[in-house]
C-alpha cells in the first residue's frame, strides 16, 4: 500500500483491487447485498495535484470492471483540504473532515434508494468513511458499504 500511496507505483493498484474485489465476491456469493454502484474517497485538490493520482480511484477501477458494478468518480467532492487523518490524534479526526465532502448535484439522483459503495485504500478509525456515509444518507442512500484494502492497528 506504501509503495502505491507515496511511492507512485500504480501498477499495484491492479493487486490490490484483485485481492479486494475477490473478498467483495465472497459476501457477494453469501447472499450479501451488493452495491449498485461504486464511488472513491475523494482526496482535495491540493492533494491529486501533489500526489498525480488518487489511490483509492486506482483500485476502484478495476473493482468495477471485475464486479461489473458502475463506478462514479464524481459522485463525491472533497470541499475542504484536511490534515492527513493518520497525523491526528482521534479526538481531532471527526473535526478534520466535518462537512469536507459534498456530493455532486447532478448525481444526487444516483444515490436515492441505493447501496453505495464507497472505495478506499486504509481505514484507521472509520471517521473518514462514516462521513461520507452520513451525507450519503442523509441524500437517500439506503445503505452504506464501505471497502478498504487494509486496517491499521488500533494503538
Amino acid at each position: 500500500m506504501l509503495a502505491l500511496k507515496f511511492g507512485g507505483h500504480l501498477f499495484q493498484a491492479e493487486t490490490i483491487a484483485r485481492l479486494l474485489g475477490k473478498t467483495i465476491c465472497q459476501h457477494r456469493d453469501s447472499g450479501t447485498n451488493m452495491p449498485a454502484l461504486l464511488c472513491p474517497v475523494p482526496l482535495s485538490r491540493q492533494r491529486l495535484i501533489s500526489r498525480g493520482f488518487n489511490q483509492a480511484m486506482e483500485i476502484a477501477r478495476p473493482i468495477s470492471r471485475l464486479l461489473a458494478i458502475p463506478l462514479y468518480s464524481d459522485l463525491l467532492w472533497r470541499l475542504k483540504d484536511t490534515l492527513p487523518q493518520s497525523q491526528l490524534h482521534p479526538d481531532q479526526r471527526h473535526r478534520n473532515v466535518q462537512s469536507a465532502f459534498s456530493i455532486h448535484p447532478d448525481l444526487v439522483h444516483l444515490i436515492d434508494g441505493q447501496n453505495v459503495g464507497i472505495i478506499d485504500d486504509v481505514m484507521t478509525t472509520g471517521t473518514t468513511l462514516n462521513e461520507i456515509a452520513k451525507l450519503l444518507k442523509r441524500y437517500g442512500a439506503a445503505r452504506v458499504s464501505n471497502f478498504v484494502f487494509a486496517r491499521t492497528v488500533r494503538q
